[in-house]
């Protein structure tokens, strides 16, 4: 094995390198992310894949003075590598280490914490625009991939990009995924670039041609590339975005470092976008993650065996909240032939595989375009369906438009699961599902629930269904917990009271529950009798409920994994406000106004006091200015 990364301090390193050199250099880049997969679960296949295309962007541009966006930037790892981070790759997706994402504060090489897909093409126009206007003359490279190309922002970017008429280039990694397989016209579309047999054999003869001639320059090289362009266009080969307003060239092998570094070389002095789409491979380099892209897309921490086959180090026997969601929703799709589900190119993170082999016809995947999901399932309302809008807490807020306009506003009946709901840990800020309490009460016409654990998942989603305007229901990545207890029934804005206390009340919105209950115990082995409620809705809220914590008890602390503003504590305060009630007992532990960084869930948790100790100090601070204020209980 080479030795480079250890030796490369920065990407212009790889400037003075020879396309042999840059080929060990993208072995030991793969040895390192399998080695890293030892340690913590990561994402893989899709760093994999990018590997030769990351080579050869770096040697060919300098991104310290040019610029570059990676969309879903979840592949930024080989960047990583080679820009001046590989003594510190260990600590990637750890507390305090280097995010999984590009992040500007780690270097100058990321501009953006691209985490959503989609964006990238519209990021890249500005950067264009405003470096023309400032005079400065570098260029631009926009990295998307297929599965994130049928995103609608994509096509308002180049509707721009084409009449701006700047010089840039995006680059349309295909690999045929997204994190599952790509659905769609886009994906049919692209199926036939890369395999129409009459292009592909003249591509091959000239690229055969291509690498027989110099770099840049070379009169012929320049006399076969019209030849090419000449057959292309002939053949309809990436008309669609040449009508658009976009060179299009391509496709090429993007795991051939030489020719990819031909093909830039020469776009570079094309004036006007241009669109290079070059075909990867998810998991390129190991066999067991280019055999099964979507399980090794972030698979579980692995060792190798002798045999190179990766055993999990960890198994766990627990069911996760997920689950528990995808088989409510596969009970309520057999027993009612009006339920649809609808996903937004998640199915696997979503657990649906089997809903989606079971019921094909009622089962949708649009792909990476969360709005027009949103739009899609309120059609399907109107006309009498009961749709499931499955998507992730943070993915949901790119419909936030169409949640107002298509569904809200016309009260409409679609069902939202809200899946990541709270914090993600390792995936950092742009995945946390921290901002859906406030976001979906906002709007008239929605019902916003929070279950306290796996139990009311199902419950909630039966009253939902049977319900006669939209509702919310949010959980989180996580193993499931399940608190012991004779469930009672959902009831349109009812709270359940799990345990009674004299001294004060802990009303939680969401999975903490088992925390709650456990800081109650804690609470009373040193004289502090808390009840605990499940307060089940953020909205409508309990008001009967709000009334008897604030009237009946010295204190009221109120727990959510969820931003503080807007959020259930928020709704809390507003009721007792409403209610003309004391709201100086009322005391709200969620997250403050900050972005909370990746890291381990339970660290997380404890920096933000919504841990059992967090919260049994805030009951215990609470109680003490309960006797300093001279508060008394009215009860």
């Amino acid at each position: 094995m080479s030795n480079f990364l250890s030796k490369i301090n920065d990407a212009r390193d790889l400037h003075e390198m020879s396309v042999a050199d840059l080929e060990l250099v993208a072995d030991e880049i793969r040895e390192t992310l399998c080695n890293l997969l030892s340690k913590r679960a990561a994402h893989f296949a899709s760093n994999l894949g990018v590997v030769e295309l990351t080579l050869a962007l770096h040697s060919t541009f300098d991104f310290l003075s040019d610029r570059l966006i990676w969309d879903t930037g979840h592949q930024i790892y080989p960047q990583k590598l080679v820009t001046g981070r590989y003594h510190q790759f260990d600590t990637i997706r750890t507390r305090g280490g280097l995010m999984g994402y590009p992040n500007p504060e780690e270097s100058d090489y990321d501009l953006f914490v691209t985490g959503h897909a989609g964006a990238s093409v519209s990021t890249a126009v500005g950067l264009r625009s405003g470096d023309d206007l400032m005079g400065r003359d570098n260029y631009t490279v926009a990295v998307i991939g297929d599965g994130a190309f049928p995103s609608g922002v994509v096509y308002e970017a180049i509707n721009n990009a084409s009449e701006l008429k700047s010089k840039m280039l995006v680059v349309l990694n295909d690999n045929e995924m997204s994190i599952c397989p790509r659905v769609g016209g886009v994906a049919h579309y692209l199926d036939k670039l890369r395999s129409n047999p009459i292009y592909s054999g003249v591509k091959n003869e000239v690229v055969n041609m291509l690498n027989k001639v110099p770099l840049l320059g070379d009169p012929t090289e320049r006399m076969l590339f019209q030849i090419k362009e000449g057959v292309k266009a002939g053949l309809h080969g990436g008309m669609m975005f040449e009508d658009f307003g976009f060179k299009y060239f391509g496709p090429i092998d993007g795991h051939n470092i030489g020719l990819v570094k031909k093909y830039l070389k020469m776009v570079r002095e094309i004036d006007g976008p241009v669109l290079l789409h070059v075909m990867t491979n998810k998991g390129h380099g190991y066999k067991p993650a280019a055999e099964d892209p979507v399980y090794f897309h972030t698979p579980p921490a692995f060792e190798r065996s002798e045999e190179g086959i990766p055993v999990p180090l960890t198994k766990s026997s627990s069911k996760a909240f997920t689950n528990h969601a995808a088989d409510a929703i596969g009970d309520q799709m057999r027993h009612n032939e009006r339920v649809t589900v609808i996903t937004a190119a998640m199915c696997q993170g979503n657990k649906l595989e089997a809903v989606r082999e079971e019921f094909p016809d009622r089962f949708f995947d649009v792909g990476i375009c969360e709005a027009h999901a949103v739009a899609f399932a309120a059609g399907q309302c109107k006309v009498g369906m009961r749709p499931i809008v499955d998507i992730y807490s943070t993915f949901l807020q790119r419909s936030f438009d169409h949640i107002f306009q298509e569904v809200c506003l016309q009260k409409l009946p679609v069902t939202f699961m809200l899946d990541r709901g709270g914090l993600t840990a390792d995936d950092g800020p742009t995945h946390h599902g921290t901002f859906d309490y406030g976001y979906m009460r906002l709007f008239p016409n929605m019902v916003v629930m929070a279950p306290g654990d796996a139990n009311d998942i199902g419950a909630m989603l039966d009253f939902s269904l049977s319900h006669d305007t939209a509702c919310s229901i949010r959980y989180p990545k996580l193993n499931a917990t399940e608190v012991d207890r004779e469930l009672q029934p959902i009831e349109l804005g009812k709270s359940e009271t799990l345990r009674e206390g004299s001294d004060g009340v802990i009303v939680c919105a969401g999975i903490q529950l088992v925390d709650c209950l456990a800081a109650a115990e804690k609470l009373a082995q040193i004289g502090i009798n808390v009840g605990v409620v499940n307060a089940r809705f953020v909205k409508p809220i309990d008001r009967d409920m709000v009334r008897d914590a604030i009237e009946n008890h010295d204190f009221v602390v109120t727990v959510e994994e969820a931003m503080l503003h807007g959020g259930f504590g928020s709704a809390f305060l507003e009721a007792a406000n409403d209610m003309r009630l004391d709201a100086r007992k009322v005391h709200r532990i969620g997250i403050p106004d900050l972005f909370v960084p990746h890291g381990d869930r339970a660290g997380l948790l404890a920096d933000l006091k919504l841990d059992v100790d967090g919260i049994v100090e805030t009951c215990r601070n609470a109680s003490g200015a309960a006797v300093d204020s001279g508060i008394e209980s009215v009860g």
